[in-house]
């Protein structure tokens, strides 16, 4: 079904929303040296564009995130993963910013991933799809904001994780057309221990006896166990010991003592068990290959002689704004101040905060008042100068 948004465009309103098609004359190239055209991109937006449109905040989602930011999720029922942090007079605030979120290419909420249809075989692409980078997301970024809304220049870049590798790779690549960057609890490169904790889901998935070689689709399966164990693993990575101490500690679910068995018996496996069988409810197991991998593959130094800065050696005109959180083990403060040193380095206009925190990774996502003020305080200052 079409309908036409406020800026005359026309979009496929379906089940999970807008979706955009891009690149239907002006094909994309991959890193890996392939190509796609006629790419459905899946967003949401949230406020009002402005006259001059420099009021554009273009947002980054953490891997297992989506489009869905700040309404409700329709496949979850559960509120936007930033809910707290957009809106009316909230931190990135919708009367004065014009939001937009598009789920990343390889996605599975409506952009083009491997449960698209492919168009040469008429069925779902599976492991047909081209391997994709955090690159090839933000190219398709790129030409959806520049084909389907007109935009060029982009006031704010935000992005948490995943989404703070888009934010990063878009300042070191396409700086003329940014104003600003927040990067939360990211990394310009992916660790070995990162890769080593992808590579165990993914082994997990590719195990499972429904996987079919990627082809559970055709095959009306769903390696949902195997899905569903890499979910598990990852959560543990966005925890901290001390938020699982305190939340769970070793305590027995629903009982006085032990089985003395290998059903459940601490609360911890029953929390483990929960988070991985919902996720199996709204993400496609081959999207979490390929959305691994593309982290996986992230290292903007290793793409400048091993130097970050050179990454950055354009970028002196971006104002960049780098937050860690202090419990954060899976992208630890470290990894944030190599970012700010090569700033740093090559004279780019950058501010650093570290956030007090005892939930780990997932502290991004949770509502954090010193955090919220941060962010609002750079948005804030920066679009006042622009006026």
């Amino acid at each position: 079904m079409q309908k036409t948004d406020f800026f005359g465009k026309k979009y496929q309103e379906c089940k999970i929303g807008k979706i955009a098609y891009i690149a239907k004359e002006k094909p994309i190239t991959l890193s890996s040296g392939e190509s796609l055209s006629n790419i459905p991109v899946a967003y949401q937006t949230y406020g009002k564009l402005n006259h001059d449109k420099s009021n554009v905040i273009l947002l980054g989602h953490p891997l297992t995130a989506d489009q869905y930011a700040a309404n409700k999720h329709p496949v979850t029922g559960k509120p936007g993963w930033w809910q707290h942090l957009i809106g009316r007079d909230l931190a990135i605030d919708t009367n004065k910013f014009f939001v937009i979120c598009a789920n990343v290419l390889g996605g599975c909420m409506g952009s083009h991933g491997p449960k698209e249809l492919n168009p040469d075989t008429k069925k779902p692409y599976a492991l047909d799809f081209p391997i994709v980078t955090i690159c090839d997301m933000v190219k398709v970024q790129k030409q959806f904001l520049e084909e389907f809304f007109a935009i060029e220049k982009i006031f704010a870049l935000i992005g948490g994780s995943m989404g703070g590798m888009l934010a990063l790779e878009w300042a070191a690549k396409y700086p003329e057309t940014v104003d600003s960057v927040i990067s939360v609890a990211s990394a310009a490169k992916h660790t070995a221990q990162n890769i080593a904790f992808h590579e165990i889901g993914r082994q997990a998935i590719m195990a499972d006896q429904n996987w079919h070689q990627g082809n559970y689709i055709n095959k009306k399966s769903f390696p949902e166990k195997g899905l569903a164990i890499a979910r598990m693993a990852a959560h543990v990575t966005y925890l901290s010991e001390d938020a699982l101490a305190e939340k769970f500690g070793r305590n027995l679910q629903d009982k006085n003592c032990p089985s003395y068995g290998f059903n459940i018996d601490f609360q911890i496996e029953s929390y483990l068990h929960h988070q991985g069988m919902s996720f199996v409810d709204r993400f496609d197991a081959n999207s979490y290959l390929y959305i691994t991998r593309a982290m996986d593959y992230f290292d903007l130094a290793a793409e400048n002689e091993g130097n970050l800065s050179l990454a950055f050696k354009n970028s002196e005109q971006v104002k960049f704004c780098i937050i860690s959180f202090s419990d954060d083990w899976l992208f630890p403060t470290s990894e944030s101040k190599a970012i700010l040193n090569a700033l740093n380095f090559v004279g780019a206009r950058a501010s650093f905060a570290q956030i007090k925190s005892d939930r780990g990774h997932d502290s991004f996502l949770l509502k954090n008042q010193e955090f919220a003020t941060v962010m609002n305080s750079f948005l804030e200052g920066n679009y006042a100068l622009r006026s």
